[in-house]
This record gives C-alpha cells, structure tokens and sequence, in this order.
C-alpha cells in the first residue's frame, strides 16, 4: 500500500528568520572601552612591526578617535566604511600612500583577536536555533559590524555558522541597518520574501525599524537592550513581539504560525 508522503515540519507563512549578532547571539563579557584600549595598543604594535612608523604613545589614541568619528558619522548616514577604510585614511595621512590590503589585514587580525577573546555565546542560542531549524525555519545572520572578517571569525568562534545559510555583514555590504539593502541582499540569498522573513535584534532602530521599512516582522530581544539609543526609541519603534531570551523563539513563531 501506498504510504502518504511526509508532512513538513513548517506549514506556516513564516519561512526564514534573520538574527542580529552582537547582544543577540554572542554577547561582550568585559567593558567596551577597557579592552579597545588594549586592541587598540596590539594595532599599533603589529604595524610597527610591519614597518609603518607610527608612535606607539599617541597612535593608539589617534586610532581610537578616528573610530569614534566614523561611529557617529555611520549612525547619522547608515554608511559601513569598514575599519580598513578607516585605518588606511589615518596612515595615508601620514604619508602612506596606496597601502594594499594584505599589508594592513594582519595588523587588524592582531587587533580584533583582542576583542574577539570577550565575545561569548548565549547559552541558550544553540538549543534556540536547533529548535528553530527542527521546526524547518531557515536562519540566517545580518549584522552591523565593521570588519567582515572579524564577524565571520566571531561566527566560527561561537560554533553556530552551521545552522545559517547566510551570514551577512554592513561591512561587506557597504550599508548599514536599518538600510533596506542590507535585509534584501539576505533575503534575495535566501529566495525568501519580507512577508516570509522575521528579524530578531536587541535594536529597535537597526533591526525592529528596519525590519518594518520592508514589511517584515521583528521580534525584540531586550535582555542586553537597555542602553539610551533603544530609551529613545521605545515610544516610536513597536516590535511585534519583545523577549527576554532566545528560548522564547520557537514555540513564538511556532504559534504565529499556526494563528
């Protein structure tokens, strides 16, 4: 007799679901600006060392407030220019001209090995995402991040890249979130459309905003969320669902699917 052929699992509208990184997946176990310091003092070391004479006292300072215009100026616009960008404008400043990319590449490798060192899994991110993927959802990474390399290597690190079909960065992108660009370049990836597709990120205006700007839905997950940009925020961007762990992710989606 002929058997009735199996069901899939995911029956529902929803097919894909995009994660924020940072604060989302991996969290940073250490204060920002003490272990910066630091990165920023391995740069400067691995470019004297790569022969570039720049002054061990005050680069490191120079580095730091270069980053921190550019933050400001990326947040204002929504414009990734990557690290490298930023490094080779401070050193052509110095008369360093037309540097090619693998001679500064292992100088930002020595850097971001010191902040990579503090980044940690979520401990419920991979029962969530083995959850998610039992259901039949299919996941994928979209993160603001300034180094492509450094995301990748943060993916690798935490040992999630298996359960994403795509892990996308603004740095390989150009453009940051809440830009439209950076979610269809993940979905047109994926070959899924913004009414199949939910983001879940810790920020309402990159994530839950951008989201929205395309018609799809997002989930707020605020347990590392409390900082003044989202304060700010609260009373004009409204998720569609907020929670407080990655835990709460399947049986969320599971039953808007089945509403």
């Amino acid at each position: 007799m002929t058997q009735p052929a199996a069901t899939p699992k995911n029956q529902g509208l929803i097919k894909a679901v995009l994660f924020d990184l940072g604060n989302t997946l991996i969290y940073f176990d250490r204060p920002w600006t003490d272990i910066t310091a630091v990165a920023d003092r391995e740069l400067t070391r691995a470019l004297r060392e790569a022969g570039f004479n720049v002054d061990p006292a005050a680069f490191p300072a120079e580095v730091r407030n270069r980053m921190d215009i550019y933050y400001s100026e990326r947040d204002a616009e929504f414009i990734e220019f990557s690290t490298l960008y930023v490094l080779r404008a401070l050193l052509e400043e110095k008369g360093y001209r037309e540097i090619p990319d693998k001679r500064l590449r292992p100088a930002l490798r020595a850097m971001y090995s010191v902040t990579q060192a503090y980044w940690l899994l979520e401990p419920d991110a991979i029962p969530a995402l083995e959850g998610l993927r039992d259901l039949g959802y299919r996941l994928g990474v979209v993160s603001n991040a300034s180094d492509d390399d450094d995301v990748q290597t943060l993916v690798d690190q935490a040992g999630i890249r298996p359960y994403f079909e795509i892990i996308l960065s603004s740095a390989a992108v150009g453009l940051r979130k809440p830009h439209p660009r950076i979610f269809k370049t993940a979905m047109q990836t994926m070959g899924v459309t913004p009414a199949e597709t939910i983001m879940v990120g810790d920020t309402l205006g990159a994530d839950i905003l951008g989201a929205h700007n395309l018609g799809m839905r997002g989930i707020w997950i605020t347990r590392r969320a409390d900082r003044a940009s989202n304060r700010a925020d609260e009373d004009t961007i409204q998720p569609d669902a907020v929670v407080g762990t990655l835990a709460e992710l399947p049986a969320l989606l599971a039953a808007w699917d089945q509403a």
